[in-house]
């Protein structure tokens, strides 16, 4: 194909568009406006321990991210949570992770005990009794489920599982975006119990990977690297340059331009014009695999209607807190953590304990104990701007009061994700169509990542493919109806 197109972002989407484009014969120069690349992908070290500083695993289930990693040489080095096993602090306890839901809701009021009241049982059983309801294009999934069985059911289990998925608000999440097996299944039963099972009987996945989360479906959805996660996108990056693309960091890009293609080419063909940094970088196609804000602002003059469109598309900021122990300090610790509803009242939306869930974390640092509590969600930026030392020790209280750790770290790190993860309200994915046909009529310009079909890994592997793939056919298409009979890319 030999055509040139500019990558914009080097988040996992934009990684994957690039190695993508570059196996379809694409000339490729990937521009990251910060110091690294990767995104929320970041791999670190505390106290002498390698571990994962931000996402931490990956959904399996899907093949994209585990296809990927094999594809860049670190298929050897994939490895399953150590442990499944995973709890709720709720109601003053540690409780254990019930079986048998679909993200938080569940198929059979049993499983649920312990985690809620008599009376939430009562109320989860009263689905079966209630009259079908009607779903339209779009419900918020925390609105529906407690109309169905209670909100008892997703104040305690919905809300931190989903919610935490999405650092989100079960109340306001798209059902049809977050869960979209459960909301076909929902439309076409009576209850959403039948609906629940259906989903389960099916084996279908749900679309998000969250670190800790857990489907309740049988079996670990998740898997890690061995290193973390974190390394992905170094070693996608080092593919990149082996296939003679270009990889640049600090350049931001700040202006976005259609031009005309060459004298030679058909009078449709169009070029981009890119600027980074004072220089100008004339490409065939363009990927824009950058947060909302930062697309809406390219986007303004050539799609002004998608610019509006994304600049509305809200973002959930985070901290995640990582805490170095000696091992003799923590003893007897369930699973591999646990999850906090926020009605609650606590600080932390939930605990990974690392040690336990990665037997690499484990292996590297055989003397210490490694955990991390994550803090913020929608709603709550102003946790984010606590100073480092207050956010660790309001950790170390819920700790306490969860698990009964009374011991002090011997290091740890703080690391803030402002702006770490896109909203799904209702109506996301209505908004997405009309961003993608906002831009429909720019040739050879395509969007990629969290913002338009999920916000795991996998899902932004699968939106940088399906952008380099677009492109190349589109570049292909071109090529052939300007020089009739050139071929297929090489």
């Amino acid at each position: 194909m030999n055509a040139h197109v500019v990558v914009v972002g080097g988040g996992i989407a934009g990684l994957a568009a690039a190695h993508r484009l570059l196996s379809a014969g694409a000339r490729v120069t990937l521009l990251e406006g910060g110091d690294r690349i990767g995104g929320k992908l970041l791999a670190g070290e505390i106290a002498g321990a390698p571990v994962d500083l931000g996402a931490e695993s990956l959904l399996a289930r899907r093949p994209e991210a585990v296809a990927l990693a094999r594809a860049v040489g670190l298929g050897d080095r994939l490895r399953p949570p150590a442990t499944t096993t995973a709890s709720v602090w709720t109601r003053g306890t540690l409780r254990p992770m019930p079986k048998g839901h679909v993200m938080g809701v569940p198929g059979d009021a049993a499983a649920l005990t312990g985690l809620l009241s008599e009376e939430g049982l009562h109320r989860v059983e009263r689905d079966r009794e209630l009259p079908p309801a009607e779903i339209g294009e779009d419900i918020a999934i925390g609105a529906y489920v407690a109309d169905r069985m209670g909100p008892e059911v997703v104040d305690r289990l919905v809300e931190p599982l989903l919610g935490g998925v999405y650092a989100g608000d079960a109340y306001r999440i798209s059902m049809r975006a977050a869960v979209p097996a459960l909301f076909a299944a929902a439309r076409a039963h009576d209850t959403l119990t039948d609906a629940v099972h259906a989903v389960q009987r099916a084996g279908a996945a749900t679309p998000s990977d969250a670190a800790g989360a857990a489907t309740g479906l049988g079996g670990s959805p998740f898997m890690g690297i061995e290193g973390g996660i974190g390394t992905l996108p170094d070693a996608v990056a080092t593919a990149i340059r082996a296939a003679g693309g270009e990889i640049l960091t600090h350049a931001p890009v700040t202006e976005l331009r259609r031009i005309a293609g060459p004298e030679s080419a058909a009078a449709s063909a169009t070029r981009w014009r890119v600027v980074t940094g004072g220089r100008a970088v004339e490409a065939d196609a363009v990927v824009l695999a950058t947060p909302a804000w930062a697309t809406a602002e390219l986007l303004g003059h050539e799609a002004p209607r998608a610019a509006d469109e994304l600049g509305a598309v809200e973002y959930a900021s985070m901290a995640l807190v990582t805490l170095a122990f000696r091992r003799t300090d923590v003893q007897g610790l369930p699973g591999s953590g646990f999850l906090v509803p926020p009605v609650d009242g606590h600080t932390i939306k939930a605990s990974t304990f690392s040690s336990q869930k990665w037997q690499w974390v484990s292996d590297a640092a055989p003397d210490l104990f490694v955990l991390r509590t994550s803090v913020g969600r929608y709603g709550e930026e102003e946790q984010i701007l606590r100073d480092d030392a207050d956010l660790v020790e309001t950790s170390l209280k819920d700790l306490g009061a969860a698990i009964g750790l009374t011991a002090r770290p011997v290091a740890t790190t703080v690391t803030r994700w402002t702006g770490g993860l896109p909203q799904y309200p209702v109506g996301h994915l209505a908004r997405v169509d009309r961003i993608r046909e906002a831009v429909a009529h720019l040739p050879g310009l395509r969007l990629a990542g969290a913002v338009y079909e999920g916000v795991g890994i996998p899902a932004c592997i699968a939106s940088g493919h399906r952008a380099a793939d677009e492109i190349a056919d589109e570049i292909i298409a071109t090529s052939e109806s300007t020089h009739p009979g050139a071929g297929h890319c090489p």
